[in-house]
């Protein structure tokens, strides 16, 4: 059988998401977890890749088994095995035709930002920071810019295996609540580091170092040399993947209701 899990984490610990040589990815953990339970070895293919130090509310996995058990074994079983910084929040059979990253219309992201002369403290590694004010309407109108299908080779890291650099933004949404700001991005796909160097240019122009217009400037230019340096990961969370209703899989989590 077919089975998809959603998996959320807090990233600071690990080296990103991707099985590395050192053990210490967020895939990792989950697989060891994942085979102790199921008592067989477990290979997991997921929604989408995270840098290390990014966070992910719902990463969606898939993996074949033998094992027959029920939903709530399998997050609790698997739980069982898992860092405390690391939990399934859900598991549901699918057919064997779903594929966590192919069966995927498009993925979503946060950025959480403090603006403050104060750097964070309780929430360090959890949200951005920056400490100039920043300007809404001249956010708003810098990422208006992206939205649609572009050409995104200035925001892409030279390390980049994406075939295309052509990606299509289908919403960037800027809002604030007291001191931090929330930056919300989906697309079909992303680039590596495409978001975390957005993020570097919609900061330079909210910090007053560039006007709005340097952003379809940098997005033209198609040259990575063009744009600001690439974010701190910190505060960057993958909301998880957009997939059709017809595989009937969760679309959040309850830390939705956490994250500002």
């Amino acid at each position: 059988m077919r089975l998809a899990l959603g998996i959320s984490y807090n990233g600071q610990a690990y080296e990103g998401w991707q099985s590395q040589p050192s053990g210490r990815t967020v895939q990792d953990r989950l697989e060891h977890a994942l085979t102790q339970f199921a008592a067989q070895p477990v290979s997991t293919v997921c929604a989408g890749r995270t840098d290390a130090g990014v966070h992910g509310l719902m990463q969606v996995v898939h993996f074949d088994t033998a094992l027959h058990r029920e939903e709530f074994s399998w997050m609790r079983g698997t739980n069982r095995f898992l860092p405390p910084d690391i939990a399934v929040q859900w598991a549901r059979p699918v057919p064997d035709a779903f594929h966590s990253r192919a069966c995927a219309t498009a993925r979503r992201y946060a950025y959480v930002v403090l603006e403050s002369p104060v750097r964070p403290s309780v929430d360090a590694g959890r949200v951005g920071w920056v400490f100039r004010p920043l300007d809404d309407s001249a956010m708003q109108k810098a990422a208006s810019m992206l939205v649609g299908q572009h050409d995104f080779t200035s925001f892409r890291a030279s390390a980049c295996q994406a075939k295309s650099p052509v990606k299509t933004i289908s919403r960037v949404e800027i809002s604030r609540r007291g001191a931090y700001w929330r930056f919300e991005f989906q697309a079909d796909a992303f680039l590596h580091h495409m978001i975390r160097n957005i993020m570097g240019c919609i900061l330079q122009i909210g910090q007053g170092h560039q006007v709005p217009e340097w952003m379809g400037q940098v997005l033209e230019a198609r040259d990575r040399d063009a744009a600001a340096p690439t974010f701190s990961p910190d505060g960057l969370y993958f909301l998880g993947p957009v997939y059709a209703p017809e595989w009937n899989l969760p679309s959040r989590t309850a830390a939705y209701d956490w994250l500002p």
